[in-house]
């Protein structure tokens, strides 16, 4: 019975704001830490600030019982368009791209809708926090790392800078007007279209170093450049260029972008990998993964190869991080992560790919990610473990305040299942 009230009250609890409570008899995962059985955890406002078998409670904080239950920290999707996206046939909900090749300064934060239907789907399953990142011409923008909780984006901000997002020029020969017979392009034209693009490429950072050699000293005249402006934490070091590259073309290209302009990278959606792993662990590039439940991209490839892409990493030293790339799935990043395991990936490092290790490559670990003390209370409370299909979430707190679960699916679920 004191169960029952117990998880009657958290569902109430949902339409609250944070407050000073403890949760008690629970099973605590920090990821950063082994397991901790028949634990209390306290949290004091939107913060972890005890945990363990002996913490005290603090008078005042209110007892929550759990007994049984398990606290994960929450889960963070690495590369997502959640809030840019809502419906892919109406062109009115797509804000995930913007006209031009080149637009650094675009901030996707102040674009996300935090109304979208998809937001509690991708809670529902676990994810606490996503990147959000924009696309279209080379550099499409800012990305950010958003709570998936909040009235407005600036309550959902957790970084606003977290990467510039980046495609590089393809050498891949297009295929245009097959219905009509034209085929493929011949390939001097797409070498040169290629070339004639990477140029542009090198041009827009030879002017964003200019730019930034001429605001140190700024003589008569200098005016401020919006573009380049944006450049600058790029050029410093102080954010990385998140370069989506599948193909082993790309994968080569990005690498030696990053040598010869000298920044920080971070890989996103490769999958032809198996030449460059010593050169990506050597040099210590983090990679997001693509979203793993895809075909093989070769014919005679194993059907496992998208699925096989964690374990690789993980044995070459590689730190990695999952993603979903779209608004559809990802709730399905635990599942992702578990048929990883299947295929060779070891449990504890598909768990921390999505919560801690998530967290250290976006540069928030002292912030989410596990459960710490002075950590953000970013947690999910469980009958089992997160990774299994058949486990229930009872309850998330995102920043100490508990978030309903109720969607679309659930709402759905409630009103058909009166017709029964």
């Amino acid at each position: 019975m004191r169960r029952l009230i117990t998880m009657a009250a958290l569902a109430a609890a949902s339409l609250a704001h944070a407050e000073n409570f403890a949760l008690r008899g629970v099973t605590i995962h920090p990821i950063s830490a082994t397991e901790v059985p028949n634990a209390v955890l306290v949290v004091t406002g939107d913060r972890i600030t005890d945990f363990g078998p002996k913490a005290a409670i603090p008078k005042g904080h209110k007892v929550i019982e759990a007994k049984g239950l398990h606290v994960y920290p929450g889960m963070i999707d690495s590369a997502s368009v959640l809030g840019l996206s809502e419906i892919g046939s109406v062109r009115e909900t797509q804000d995930i791209a913007e006209l031009g090749d080149f637009n650094p300064q675009l901030r996707t934060m102040i674009a996300v809708n935090p109304g979208s239907e998809h937001i509690p789907v991708s809670r529902a399953n676990g994810i606490t926090a996503s990147v959000v990142v924009p696309a279209g011409g080379f550099i499409g923008g800012q990305a950010a790392i958003m709570h998936l909780d909040g009235w407005t984006w600036e309550e959902m901000t957790v970084m606003p800078s977290a990467a510039m997002q980046m495609r590089l020029p393809s050498q891949e020969a297009a295929v245009t007007g097959r219905a009509l017979g034209t085929g493929r392009r011949p390939y001097a034209e797409v070498k040169r279209r290629y070339e004639e693009q990477m140029q542009q490429v090198r041009l827009f950072f030879e002017q964003a170093r200019a730019y930034q050699a001429r605001k140190a000293n700024p003589v008569l005249g200098f005016k401020p450049d919006l573009r380049l402006e944006a450049m600058i934490p790029v050029l410093e070091g102080k954010t990385p260029m998140m370069i989506v590259a599948p193909k082993e073309r790309a994968i080569r290209d990005a690498l030696a972008f990053a040598e010869r302009e000298k920044v920080k990278i971070i890989l996103a959606g490769v999958r032809e990998v198996d030449p460059f792993l010593a050169e990506i662990a050597r040099k210590k590039i983090p990679v997001i993964l693509p979203d793993l439940y895809q075909v093989p991209l070769e014919e005679d490839a194993s059907i496992d190869e998208p699925l096989d892409l964690p374990a690789k990493l993980a044995q070459a030293g590689i730190q990695f991080a999952f993603g979903s790339y779209n608004i559809e799935r990802p709730r399905n990043l635990p599942f992702q992560a578990a048929n990883a395991v299947g295929n060779g990936l070891a449990y504890d490092a598909a768990l921390r790919a999505l919560t801690l290790g998530a967290a250290e490559i976006w540069g928030i670990a002292d912030r989410v990610g596990s459960i710490d003390k002075g950590k953000f209370a970013d947690f999910i409370l469980t009958d089992g473990d997160p990774l299994e299909p058949k486990t229930q979430i009872r309850q998330m707190w995102i920043l100490g305040k508990p978030v309903s679960l109720e969607n679309r699916h659930t709402k759905l679920y409630e009103l058909y299942k009166k017709r029964l």
